[in-house]
Formats: C-alpha cells, structure tokens, sequence
C-alpha cells in the first residue's frame, strides 16, 4: 500500500520522535512512500536539515498535481472554512493532492480530521 506522509511526522521521526505515525512512517520506508510536493518544500526549507535526510526526502516520489488541482483544493478550504473549521493552505494543498491520488496520508497534525470527515481525506 502507498502512502503519503506528512511535515509532521517527517519532523517527529527526523528528530527521533516516537509515536504511531512514526511507527507506520518507520514501516512504510520499504519503497512505499510518496510525497506531496508542499511537504517536500517545508521540509527542504530548513536551513538546518542534515544532507541524510534531505537525500532521503528527495528519493521520494512526488504525488504531481492533477488537472484542476489548484480549483479542487480551493474547494474543499471553501468547504471546511464554511463548516468554521481549521484549513491553513499548506494543509489543503497536501490533502488535496493525497485525496486525488486516493492515497493515504501519515501525520499527526490533528488538522487533517475535518478533510478526512468533511472531504475523502484517508489517514493511514
């Protein structure tokens, strides 16, 4: 099964962190993990990530926006904002892409629940 992993847990297992989403990080690192373009971005913007795991991230492939990308993810921030709910831009874009590539997503920012409730968002 392919999945996508989020800033987040990529952050967490980077500093040694434990928890689930590392676990299933940790599991997944046999050849099965995608990245969506924005996680690869905030990952590689550290200016203090070490040459390990900024080659590691970039062996990666990368979920590619679709067609009409960009409209579908102003749509479900549309969605969620209209329900009151948390949607910062950087998360719309990473689900949105794991949405249209029916991938799952690895994290642990607590923010993703409302696009797996309210948008298809599946979360591994």
């Amino acid at each position: 099964m392919v999945v996508a992993v989020d800033s987040s847990t990529l952050i967490a297992f980077i500093q040694g962190e434990q928890g689930g989403d590392v676990d299933t990080f940790d599991a997944a690192l046999g050849g099965n993990i995608v990245l969506p373009p924005v996680v690869l971005t905030e990952i590689l913007s550290d200016p203090k990530l070490p040459e390990q795991h900024r080659e590691m991230l970039l062996a990666f492939p990368l979920l590619e926006p679709k067609l009409d990308y960009w409209q579908r993810a102003a749509a479900t921030r549309s969605l969620i904002l209209a329900r009151k709910l948390r949607a910062r831009l950087a998360d719309t874009l990473i689900a949105q892409a794991c949405i249209d590539h029916d991938v799952a997503l690895i994290t642990r920012d607590k923010d993703f629940r409302h696009f797996a409730r309210h948008c298809g968002l599946k979360l591994a």
